[in-house]
C-alpha cells in the first residue's frame, strides 16, 4: 500500500508539472517556428556574444525571464537535434538560472524579506542572494570565451524561421518537434519524483539536522531554534526571526548568521527535490547532476564565504 501510494503521489505530481511543461514547450516551440524570439532577442544579444555563446541562447535567455524550465527545454531540444554540443548546452543551462535571481528580488526579497526582516539584515540577505546569481553570469562570461570558440554561433542566425510560416505550419512543426522530448522528460521526471518520494518517506533525507553543522561552526545557542526552523521552512525562519530582530533578542548579523548557514544546509535538499527532478529530465543524467552540483556548489559557496565574514564580524 505503501509503495502505491508513493506511485499515486508520483503520478499526480507528474501529471500537474508536467502539464504545464507541455503548454509551455508548445508556446515556446510555436513562438519559435514563427520567430517571435528572434525579434526580441536582441536585448540579449550583446551579452550572449561577448560570452561566446550560440546566438539562440539569446532567446532562451529571454525566455526564462518567464520561466527557465521552459527556456531549459529549448537548449534540450536543439541539443538533441545536434544545433548545440553538450559545452554549449551546459553553458546555455547556467545562463538561464541567472534571470530568476534577479526577478525574486523583486518577487521575493523586497516583497517579504526586507519588510520582514528589516533593511539591513534583509537588504544584505537579499545582496547575498542576487550576489549569486551575478557570479554565475561572471563564470558563464569566463568560461565561454575560455571554451567557446569566437564565432562559432554566427551559423546560428540561418536556422531562424521566415515570417512567411503559417500559424497552422507553425502549430505542426512545434507538436512535432517537441512531442518526442515531453515523453522523455515526463518519464525521467516520474522517476526522479518517486526516487526523492522514496528516500523522504524512510526518513533518508530527514536523518541529518542542523545541529552538528551549528556546532561546527560554533553559532550562538540562542540561534539553535530559528536555524532548525529556517531549514524547515525558509519563509517560517525568516518570519520568526523578524521579531526577534525588532526585540533585541537576537541581533542584526546573528540573524544573518542563520540565514547564511541555514541556507547551507537547506539548498542541497533543495535541490534534490526540485532541481534534480528538473535538471535531469531536461537533460538527461549526466549533464542534469552536472547542472545540479555546479549550481548548488556556486551558491553554497557563496554562502559560506559571507558565514565565515559575519562569523569574524560577530567574534
Amino acid at each position: 500500500m505503501e509503495m502505491l501510494h508513493l506511485l499515486a503521489e508520483s503520478l499526480v505530481a507528474t501529471a500537474s508539472t508536467m502539464s504545464i511543461v507541455f503548454i509551455m514547450l508548445f508556446l515556446t516551440g510555436l513562438m519559435n517556428e514563427l520567430g517571435l524570439f528572434y525579434k526580441i532577442s536582441y536585448l540579449a544579444k550583446p551579452l550572449i556574444s561577448f560570452s561566446h555563446l550560440p546566438a539562440v541562447s539569446a532567446s532562451t535567455f529571454v525566455v526564462s525571464l518567464g520561466s527557465a524550465l521552459a527556456a531549459n527545454t529549448m537548449i534540450a531540444r536543439m541539443k538533441d537535434e545536434g544545433s548545440l554540443t553538450e559545452c554549449q548546452a551546459f553553458f546555455c543551462a547556467i545562463m538561464n538560472s541567472v534571470p530568476v535571481y534577479f526577478r525574486e528580488l523583486f518577487t521575493y526579497h523586497l516583497a517579504f524579506v526586507v519588510p520582514v526582516l528589516g533593511l539591513f539584515a534583509g537588504g544584505i540577505y537579499a545582496i547575498v542572494a542576487l550576489s549569486t546569481g551575478i557570479i554565475k553570469l561572471f563564470i558563464v562570461v569566463i568560461l565561454g570565451r575560455a571554451y567557446l570558440p569566437e564565432g562559432s554561433d554566427a551559423s546560428k542566425d540561418a536556422d531562424i524561421p521566415e515570417n512567411k510560416t503559417t500559424i497552422f505550419q507553425a502549430v505542426l512543426r512545434s507538436l512535432n518537434g517537441q512531442g518526442r522530448l515531453f515523453l522523455r522528460i515526463s518519464s525521467l521526471f516520474f522517476i526522479m519524483t518517486f526516487l526523492v518520494l522514496y528516500l523522504s518517506e524512510k526518513g533518508i533525507l530527514q536523518s541529518i539536522n542542523a545541529l552538528p553543522i551549528a556546532q561546527i561552526f560554533r553559532v550562538p545557542p540562542e540561534t539553535i531554534v530559528p536555524l532548525t526552523i529556517y531549514v524547515a521552512s525558509p519563509k517560517a525562519g525568516i518570519t520568526l526571526l523578524g521579531p526577534m530582530i525588532s526585540n533585541g533578542s537576537i541581533s542584526e548579523i546573528k540573524a544573518l548568521i542563520v540565514l547564511m548557514l541555514g541556507s547551507m544546509f537547506m539548498l542541497p535538499f533543495y535541490s534534490i527535490r526540485s532541481l534534480m527532478p528538473n535538471y535531469t529530465s531536461v537533460f538527461g543524467m549526466r549533464l542534469g547532476l552536472s547542472l545540479v552540483v555546479i549550481s548548488t556548489g556556486i551558491s553554497v559557496l557563496v554562502r559560506l564565504l559571507v558565514l565565515i565574514v559575519l562569523m569574524v564580524l560577530a567574534g
